[in-house]
C-alpha cells in the first residue's frame, strides 16, 4: 500500500507559502517601487545638464554644457527626487564638477562636466601706455571660450571705454579689469564735501583730499580741526562716511 496523502499536505503548504510570499513582495514593491529598481544614470546626467543651464543663465555670448561619462557598471537605488548642488570651491564655469544626492535611498556622487562660454571679448588693437584713456579706437574684438581666459575679462565697450591704462600693454592683449583701472572722481588737495551718515542723522562738512581715488574707493581727507577721515570716494567731489 502506498500512503500519498502527507506528500499532498506538504505540497499543498509550500504551494502556500509560496502564493503568500509572492503576495508579500508584491505589496512592498507597491509600497515602495524604488525597491529592487536601478537609477537611469541618463536621468542623472539631465540633472546635472540642466542644473548647470540654471546656474549659467545670465552669461554672455553661447553657453555649451556637457556633463561627463558615467560608468555603466554604477549601480544606482532608483531616486524619486535627486538633488543637484555645486561642491565648495565649484563653480558654474570651464570644467566643474556637480553633485547629485538622493536621501531616500541614500547615495550620492560627483559628476565632472564642462561650462562652454563662447563670446566676443576685447583685445589691444595697437600697444597702449600707461596713463591713456581709453576709447572705442583702442581696442578690437576677438572670439572665443571666455571660460579658458583669465577672469575680469571685458566683453562690452561700455566696460572699458572712458577707463585708465594701469600698465603698458601690448597689441593683441586681451583687456581685463585689473589692467584697466577707473578715472578718479577726487584728486589728491582738491576741495570735498564729506557727508556722515548714521541713524537718524546726517552732518556735512567741507574739507580737504590727501588722496586720489576712484568712484567706490576709500579716501582720505582732513577737515578744518585737522582731523582725518576715511570715506568712499564719489563723483561731484563727495565723500561718504556712514555709521
Amino acid at each position: 500500500m502506498r500512503i500519498v496523502q502527507p506528500f499532498k499536505k506538504t505540497a499543498v503548504l509550500l504551494i502556500g507559502l509560496s502564493l503568500g510570499l509572492t503576495t508579500m513582495l508584491d505589496a512592498y514593491a507597491e509600497v515602495d517601487p524604488a525597491i529592487n529598481q536601478i537609477q537611469n544614470l541618463s536621468l542623472v546626467k539631465k540633472k546635472v545638464e540642466d542644473f548647470l543651464t540654471s546656474q549659467s543663465m545670465g552669461y554672455p555670448g553661447k553657453v555649451t554644457i556637457t556633463s561627463g561619462h558615467l560608468d555603466n557598471n554604477l549601480r544606482l537605488a532608483n531616486c524619486p527626487a535627486m538633488e543637484t548642488f555645486l561642491p565648495p570651491g565649484s563653480r558654474a564655469w570651464g570644467k566643474t564638477s556637480v553633485g547629485v544626492r538622493c536621501t531616500s535611498p541614500n547615495w550620492l556622487v560627483y559628476v565632472q562636466a564642462n561650462v562652454s562660454v563662447m563670446s566676443q571679448y576685447l583685445v589691444a588693437a595697437a600697444p597702449l601706455m600707461q596713463g591713456r584713456t581709453i576709447s572705442d579706437h583702442d581696442f578690437m574684438f576677438e572670439s572665443g571660450d571666455l571660460s579658458q581666459l583669465p577672469p575680469g575679462v571685458f566683453t562690452d565697450p561700455s566696460q572699458a571705454v572712458g577707463r585708465i591704462v594701469n600698465v603698458s600693454l601690448n597689441a593683441g592683449t586681451v583687456l581685463r579689469l585689473e589692467m584697466l583701472k577707473l578715472p578718479p572722481v577726487i584728486q589728491q588737495g582738491q576741495k570735498v564735501v564729506i557727508t556722515t551718515v548714521g541713524k537718524g542723522f546726517q552732518i556735512s562738512a567741507d574739507a580737504m583730499a590727501l588722496t586720489t581715488a576712484s568712484d567706490g574707493q576709500v579716501v582720505k581727507a582732513k577737515v578744518a580741526n585737522g582731523q582725518v577721515i576715511s570715506g568712499i570716494a564719489r563723483s561731484g567731489g563727495q565723500i561718504e562716511v556712514s555709521f
